[in-house]
């Protein structure tokens, strides 16, 4: 099981079986507005051979903080600041040229819309095949021939004509497929799938999620999924992580988290989803208002605007005391255990069903 670690509240264990270890972790973007608090004070593990699903809505940092990962932020306009530990190498530190070594061979990333991604220019075979002989020193030859199995290898028909189309001439599922196979080429033993599967239908979807974990079972790769579906990542994750403001709010096996959610926020993202099978004519439950903004966010509890527990509570410590999150299983709330447990019991549980 992944282990998950707490934020900056406590001291955070080492992990000694973690290959990515992030820890403390802070990014603050300048702009013209003002300071934007991107991540604040995010820590987690990841095993290898094991999935880490992060979910919360956009502007949650779910993306900022595996950019950070890969280094792929302006250095001009952005201050990192925490630990990032890669299979004992210290990331946050690391030059843009160690960095360079890293990206598509050790670590990989699958982003959210190929169509973006891939240049128009080239066609995908050159593409996917430049980063194998960067890292590997392989001849043309043998990257092409390298490429080909892995176009087939994630279930692009004709892979060898298909070496020489361009990206316009793919799908969309096939485009998605062959950012696999070009995130995959090197045997990467970290993979971060930034919603992959968004813009994708549904058979496309489900072919796509069983196509990675049949890879991540041949490869043995750690996979961090970003994502805003539940249901995608209670079929992809082993644990969870649920953001909100930058912040991580709730953590624990996916298994635990969806049957058994402890934050108010998960709370919210769990009821406002539509349950297989559930009464059609019953209403979803929205979150009530919005994110807040990171050039300012509340203090406190960063969710209390949007809580309605906030009473429940008292004495005014959502709004002025940062709650912790404990290790292992453990949700950021001022709400006991006991109310945590009566509400969900009382309250949340009837709606999910």
């Amino acid at each position: 099981m992944t282990t998950l670690t707490k934020t900056e509240d406590t001291p955070a264990p080492t992990g000694s079986d973690a290959f990515l270890s992030v820890r403390d972790l802070r990014v603050r973007f300048s702009t013209e507005d003002g300071i934007v608090k991107a991540v604040d004070g995010l820590s987690f593990d990841v095993e290898r051979g094991k999935t880490l699903g992060i979910v919360g809505e956009s502007g949650s940092g779910k993306s900022v903080t595996n950019l950070t990962v890969l280094g792929l932020h302006n250095p001009k306009t952005s201050t990192v600041e925490g630990e990032i530990n890669l299979d004992g190498q210290e990331l946050t530190t690391a030059s843009e040229k160690d960095m360079e070594k890293l990206r598509g061979n050790k670590v990989a990333m699958i982003f959210q819309d190929p169509l973006t991604a891939f240049s128009p220019y080239y066609t995908i075979g050159r593409q996917i095949s430049e980063p194998y002989m960067k890292h590997t020193g392989a001849s043309k030859k043998e990257a092409k021939a390298r490429t080909i199995e892995m176009l087939d290898k994630v279930g692009i028909p004709q892979p060898a004509m298909r070496f020489n189309d361009y990206p316009h001439q793919y799908s969309g599922g096939m485009r998605q497929r062959a950012m696999i196979a070009m995130a995959l080429i090197c045997d990467p033993d970290l993979l971060i799938a930034d919603e992959p599967t968004t813009a994708l239908d549904v058979t496309v979807q489900a072919q796509i999620l069983d196509l990675l974990k049949d890879l991540q079972q041949e490869f043995g790769s750690a996979i961090v999924f970003i994502t805003h579906d539940l249901g995608v990542i209670s079929r992809m994750a082993d644990d969870l992580l649920v953001m909100y403001a930058g912040r991580a709010v709730e953590r624990g096996s996916v298994r635990e988290v969806l049957r058994a959610p402890q934050h108010p926020y998960t709370w919210g993202l769990l009821s406002s989803m539509p349950r297989l099978g559930g009464d059609i004519n019953e209403e979803l439950m929205p979150i009530p208002g919005s994110p807040p903004s990171l050039l300012n966010p509340p203090t406190g509890c960063a969710f209390n605007p949007r809580c309605t527990y906030v009473d429940t509570v008292g004495g005014g410590r959502c709004t002025s005391e940062r709650p912790p999150l404990a290790d292992g299983r453990a949700a950021a709330c001022h709400l006991t255990a006991d109310q945590r447990q009566d509400i969900f019991i009382d309250q949340i549980k009837p709606r999910l069903g």
